[in-house]
């Protein structure tokens, strides 16, 4: 009985099983998802029915639509506040490093001090010293910590009074004012220290002293200290209406708000990323990535994950929202939906876009084989 055989032993032959073995290999890595490259989870496993199951981490599923998307939408901006900040007069007291100007006075003729028609005798630039403590000639040493202008008047007349001048007149003013002076710091274009000298001193005032912040408003959260209390307050809502006056030797730091949002899949500009406004819509946040990828972007698997902060009485702690952008309405619903800070927007990979990435290594298999068999 003669048997049957197969030669192999042309080149041919088996540079064509070597390629059909590669393709075989690449079809069934292709049925194996996380050999494929990808950001993320596939529609089909975001929107299947045992989705969000996991007692771990539940989620709910929610498709947006035209008869769902109010309870998600932008709320309305409240109309704009006529209520200005309360500014007072604040009493400064003195600490070391102020440094005043006094002005004494007599109203005897030919005293150690000009009478007050001439214009009293003046002493420039008295630093308080470290140990709180200012020195006059015929008055000596006077210890004026904590002490207001008014009180040092009354302490140097005391000491002048019957010993170098008949009826003493003081008069003391701030040149350099620490101690009534406030602090600006972080995201603002100028920091420094500001004098309180022409008036007191709100938020706004001490800010835009400092050339203003370097970021958009409601990207910047101020925070106020004075010694004895400390409060934040977003600069959007100063702007808006919050703006409150500071008391001498405040310090006010300007620092960068949380509100980001991660950007992932078939975006243009993927990562983290600043949110566009207070309170931007979907439409607003994908504009700010560059929108969809068009060469890759499956436009109906639009996907917002949320983590809920304070989830209600049998809800999930996550939600994820679904936005079928082929619908038409989906744009106005995009332009409605309302991203928040720590929000994760991922666009999945089109169903074409998978299959060139498995077709694209077998048809370059395929090309390198033809191109060895003509060798």
């Amino acid at each position: 009985m003669q048997s049957l055989s197969f030669s192999f032993g042309s080149t041919n032959q088996r540079l064509f099983f070597k390629t059909l073995s590669a393709i075989g290999v690449l079809v069934m890595l292709a049925g194996c998802g996380s050999i494929l490259s990808g950001t993320g989870p596939y529609s089909s496993a975001i929107t299947s029915s045992s989705a969000g199951q996991d007692p771990a981490l539940p989620y709910s599923l929610i498709d947006l639509a035209p008869d769902n998307i109010a309870e998600y939408s932008r709320k309305a901006p409240p109309p704009a506040s006529a209520k200005v900040s309360k500014t007072g007069t604040t009493s400064i007291q003195l600490i070391p490093g102020d440094v005043i100007k006094i002005m004494i006075s007599d109203s005897a003729e030919g005293g150690v001090f000009a009478p007050l028609s001439a214009g009293g005798t003046i002493f420039n630039n008295v630093r308080v010293s470290s140990d709180g403590t200012i020195s006059l000639p015929y008055v000596g040493t006077v210890n004026v910590r904590g002490f207001t202008l008014t009180q040092v008047d009354n302490s140097v007349r005391k000491k002048l009074k019957g010993a170098a001048a008949t009826d003493p007149q003081v008069h003391s003013e701030m040149v350099g004012d620490l101690s009534g002076s406030v602090l600006v710091a972080g995201a603002v274009k100028t920091p420094g220290r500001f004098s309180s000298l022409q008036g007191p001193l709100t938020i706004l005032d001490a800010v835009n002293m400092a050339g203003g912040p370097v970021l958009e408003p409601h990207l910047i959260n101020v925070v106020v200290r004075n010694g004895k209390s400390a409060y934040s307050v977003n600069y959007d809502d100063v702007l808006g209406g919050k703006n409150r006056q500071v008391s001498p030797r405040s310090e006010i730091i300007l620092e960068r708000a949380r509100q980001r949002f991660v950007a992932m899949g078939s975006v243009k500009e993927p990562g983290l990323k600043d949110l566009p406004a207070r309170n931007p819509s979907l439409l607003e946040v994908l504009g700010s990535v560059g929108g969809l990828d068009e060469q890759k972007a499956d436009p109906q698997g639009v996907f917002v994950f949320r983590i809920n902060q304070e989830p209600k009485e049998g809800q999930p702690a996550a939600e994820v929202f679904k936005l079928d952008m082929r619908r038409p309405e989906a744009i106005f619903l995009a332009r409605a939906f309302q991203v928040f800070p720590d929000d994760a927007v991922y666009v999945t990979n089109a169903p074409v876009y998978e299959w060139q990435k498995i077709i694209s290594p077998i048809v370059q298999t395929l090309v390198l084989g033809r191109t060895l068999s003509r060798l």
